[in-house]
């Protein structure tokens, strides 16, 4: 009987020990969230989540001053690009005090490492380039699409390296192209009757590059398939829209943008930029550094 109630009470102290330390991890997160909102203007609470183990719970971290890891998770405003895009930052070996993070003196935190990251989602990107439908692959799906001089395995862009893409989008075509309204083919509006016929979906080779704070994408070539009429299909309705070779130009322009950084995380410096998931990724990352957790984006 002794034993069990002993068993019971340790027990009891086990749940509580685990519920303290789940109560002093949300506070902790909570108050980084807070202090990253009002340091860095977002018009949300970022997500905040602090590692921990069954062998280091956050407790023990916060008692010794030694955090194992922490990723943070945010949307934020471009004046450039109407909507939001993603910062994210993972930190490793974070050397805070606890008194320090209750107190918001957070300023100078000196870090193992850090990696962060901004990410323009398709939407964003259809904007920016004027092209609702934008896609964005990487690197050729195709092999008949690859240019004789191409990297077929470059979807990563580094300061000394180019990557290959494929963009996907419907652009105008035509003598009065410039004064097309190209709407988005996935609106799901019921009034599809104002859509624009001189417009097609083509799919453009780019090359993409990593400019010192930029993004160049050169778009260099319309895809094969885009320059070939259809010849499988019987109806007039359903044949494949040729881009004639006098709007290939004015086409390529459309699929060509230069986009700048302005958003990495604690001042980083952007390393590469890669397509992922219909994505633009930039990564930065650097080691034995001290970052200001007050102030996610400059």
């Amino acid at each position: 009987m002794r034993f069990r109630r002993l068993l019971i009470g340790l027990l009891c102290l086990a749940g509580l020990a685990v519920l303290l330390d789940f109560g002093v991890a949300a506070y902790s997160e909570y108050r980084v969230s807070r202090l990253l909102r009002t340091g860095s203007n977002l018009s949300a609470d970022p997500a905040i989540n602090f590692q921990e183990s069954l062998r280091h719970p956050f407790v023990v971290q916060a008692m010794d001053g030694d955090f194992l890891g922490m990723g943070i998770g945010a949307r934020t405003m471009r004046s450039d690009i109407p909507g939001q895009i993603s910062v994210e930052a993972d930190l490793t070996g974070i050397h805070l005090s606890m008194r320090n993070l209750i107190d918001g003196n957070v300023r100078k935190v000196p870090v193992d490492e850090v990696t962060g990251r901004v990410r323009f989602e398709p939407t964003e990107l259809g904007r920016l380039f004027q092209i609702p439908d934008l896609q964005v692959y990487g690197p050729y799906a195709d092999s008949s699409d690859i240019p004789a001089d191409a990297d077929a395995a470059a979807s990563t862009a580094t300061p000394t390296k180019v990557a290959a893409l494929i963009l996907q989008g419907t652009v105008p075509i035509g003598p009065d192209a410039d004064a097309v309204s190209v709407t988005d083919p996935r609106d799901d509006g019921r009034d599809h009757t104002t859509k624009k016929t001189n417009a097609v979906k083509v799919h453009v080779l780019a090359e993409m590059r990593l400019d010192g704070d930029q993004i160049r994408i050169t778009a260099t070539a319309i895809s094969g398939r885009d320059l070939q009429a259809d010849t499988d299909s019987v109806l007039p309705g359903q044949q494949r829209t040729v881009v004639p070779e006098q709007d290939r130009p004015a086409v390529l322009a459309h699929f060509t943008r230069t986009i700048d950084i302005k958003n990495m995380p604690f001042g980083m410096a952007p390393a590469k930029v890669q397509a992922s998931g219909g994505q633009l990724v930039v990564t930065g990352t650097a080691s034995d550094t001290t970052v200001d957790l007050n102030r996610l984006q400059p």
